[in-house]
């Protein structure tokens, strides 16, 4: 019998402090609600858990992504509802300005409906956006070219972008590409532009003119004269002249802005509106407006299938982050009841450890009795 090392009692010691370790643990665990509070409770499954836990909110990410390109498709779905209106519209005007029995007045009057819907639908196309991307004015087209000659010309599809780009995995490269085309009057056809030149020749010598609308003219050409149609930019300034001879400066500027403009050489470009102001002309804006609405039809069908696209892909993507987050839910959760199975037996084991201490701590008394 020894009484300087109580074997007994350091053993049931040891015990005691593995059972109340133990029982932390389990109160941790159960406080949580996760198995693994700490690399140490399970190393690889932390590894496991946060790799899916990064795939679980870039897939609820994705999700929101979806949406925002959703609502995105909606404005320019939107937009392009009003601008069908407007084509319907524009038709009946046609059809109405190719009955022989209107006056070339009531044309006129007609006409100037139809370029004012012609503005709107540029209007339209220039300022419709979504969080200030500009959706209709080709500018979100991936690629295309087309042109036409002729008095009108347009170009439907002739533009460049990259498209709208909307992450909708949680994965690089899983993307979505929208692509609108250009929907302004012009690539829809109602619209064109026409060009001219006009050139300046001759012996005459021009000085300081006054107009009706502008402060001055200053005409200083020495040796030119005008001749040719004039010409009219999109600016509104009215050119009248061309230089022939490259030793004569003249410069011709009309406007409200007040301003010399150099015409030397010089090209200009206007747009117009459909002519429906002869039946002839409104015949034939029929099948161009047609033409159009067709084209406007079959954006509106692409950003709807695009639409339903999308909401099958949040649908998707909703389950397999429900999915994914089941798997990590396994990995990292802790089961309820088995742990508090297990906290029980850590409680008893503690206290049944705190028993065995008392006793083995009283064994060493014995030795009194030897002495007695």
């Amino acid at each position: 019998m020894i009484i300087n090392h109580n074997l007994s009692a350091m053993n049931t010691y040891r015990q005691m402090g593995a059972n109340q370790a133990n029982a932390s643990k389990s109160m941790e665990k159960l406080s949580s609600g996760l198995r693994i509070n700490r690399a140490g409770d399970d190393a690889a499954g932390l590894a496991i858990s946060e790799k899916m836990r990064g795939q679980i909110s870039g897939l609820n990410q994705a999700q929101r992504n979806a949406q925002d390109g959703i609502s995105l498709i909606q404005t320019a779905e939107g937009a392009l509802n009003e601008t069908h209106s407007i084509l319907q519209r524009m038709r009946e005007l046609a059809t109405q300005a190719a009955n022989d029995t209107n006056t070339d007045q009531d044309r006129q009057e007609l006409q100037k409906e139809l370029n004012q819907l012609t503005s709107e639908i540029n209007r339209i196309g220039n300022n419709t956006e979504f969080n200030q991307k500009k959706l209709l004015n080709g500018s979100q087209e991936l690629s295309g070219a087309g042109a036409a000659a002729g008095k009108y010309t347009s170009a439907a599809g002739n533009f460049s972008g990259g498209g709208i780009k909307l992450q909708i995995g949680a994965n690089s490269l899983q993307n979505f590409t929208i692509d609108i085309f250009d929907m302004r009057a012009e690539a829809l056809g109602v619209a064109g532009t026409s060009e001219g030149s006009a050139k300046l020749s001759g012996s005459s010598t021009f000085k300081t003119v006054a107009t009706a609308n502008a402060n001055e003219t200053f005409f200083n050409a020495s040796g030119a004269s005008t001749t040719g149609p004039s010409v009219k930019t999109d600016n509104g300034t009215v050119i009248s002249a061309e230089l022939v001879n490259k030793s004569a400066n003249a410069v011709f500027a009309s406007g409200s802005q007040n301003k010399l403009t150099d015409v030397g050489n010089k090209d200009a470009t206007q747009t117009y509106a459909l002519d429906i102001r002869s039946h002839k002309t409104a015949t034939a804006s029929i099948s161009v407006i047609d033409a159009a609405i067709s084209q406007v039809s079959a954006e509106r069908s692409k950003l709807g299938a695009f639409q339903n696209r999308l909401e099958h892909t949040i649908s998707n993507l909703g389950n397999s982050s429900e999915n994914l987050q089941s798997a990590e839910s396994r990995v990292r959760d802790v089961d309820m009841a088995k742990e508090m199975m297990e906290m029980t037996k850590s409680n008893i084991l503690s206290q049944a450890s705190q028993s065995m201490l008392a006793q083995a701590n009283q064994r060493p008394q014995s030795v009194l009795q030897l002495l007695g």
